[in-house]
């Protein structure tokens, strides 16, 4: 997997077809159990860069995954500043979602959804498979639940026939869960984080303009949207984000 680094991750270079067809490739090879345990995709953005460099544990959860994608417009701009080889442009993960959502329509790959609010994840997968014909979402659960549920948990994703399992309950809590149980979703080909993805499907959490999205300010639109959970979080990681992408970012 070739990477550069930003704001000292290890961040893929790739588009966001480029990780959609590994998706389908990975899938034919757990299907054929040549994988033994899933791959772990997750992403970074802004926020994702401050706590990196400040919080060796989650600096370990992040270090875990396979793939780490740029999901954030900072990082773009970073590499195009910084590197030779800049990467070729940003994978928004509610972005990605569509682009997996195609060709896991077409070429039946199954998905399960966990996390958010109870009945959010499951009004996620109403959605897309009315705008996916033949999407197969093969079963959702809602992201509160003890340790002692986790097995439980793990064994009906295994049981559902589910190809990828989007987990959307925050981090660290995702990246702890995934990494922390890969070892129960044998047959699985990935486990892709996904934050609050459930939230803009299911739980009428809008987009950006496409113009604050293009421009790197999508961070700015949630936060106006939600000052009381979003504002001070985005006031105190920006400033350390941006010292990072300025001083850890090269080929």
């Amino acid at each position: 997997m070739r990477t550069a680094t930003i704001g000292g991750m290890k961040i893929a270079r790739l588009r966001r077809d480029e990780l959609a067809a590994l998706m389908l490739a990975d899938t034919a090879r757990a299907r054929a159990g040549t994988l033994a345990e899933p791959r772990i995709v997750t992403s970074a953005n802004g926020s994702v860069i401050a706590a990196y460099n400040r919080d060796e544990e989650y600096r370990r959860l992040i270090d875990g995954a396979d793939i780490v994608d740029a999901d954030g417009m900072p990082l773009v701009f970073a590499s195009r500043l910084l590197c030779r080889e800049p990467l070729e442009e940003r994978i928004a993960t509610t972005d990605f979602l569509l682009d997996a959502a195609t060709i896991a329509a077409r070429d039946d790959i199954r998905f399960f959804f966990l996390g958010s609010r109870p009945g959010v994840a499951a009004r996620a997968a109403q959605h897309l498979r009315s705008r996916f014909p033949g999407l197969k979402v093969v079963g959702t659960r809602h992201g509160f639940f003890s340790p002692d549920a986790i097995p439980d948990i793990c064994a009906k994703v295994r049981a559902s026939g589910a190809d990828v399992l989007w987990i959307g309950m925050g981090s660290p809590a995702q990246e702890r869960f995934a990494l922390d149980n890969r070892h129960l979703l044998g047959g699985v080909a990935w486990i892709r984080t996904c934050g609050g993805l459930f939230d803009h499907y299911g739980g009428g959490v809008s987009r950006a303009p496409a113009w604050m999205q293009a421009t790197g300010l999508e961070w700015l639109y949630r936060a106006a949207r939600e000052p009381v959970r979003l504002g001070w979080r985005y006031l105190v990681t920006s400033p350390v984000a941006i010292y990072y992408l300025a001083t850890r970012t090269h080929d």
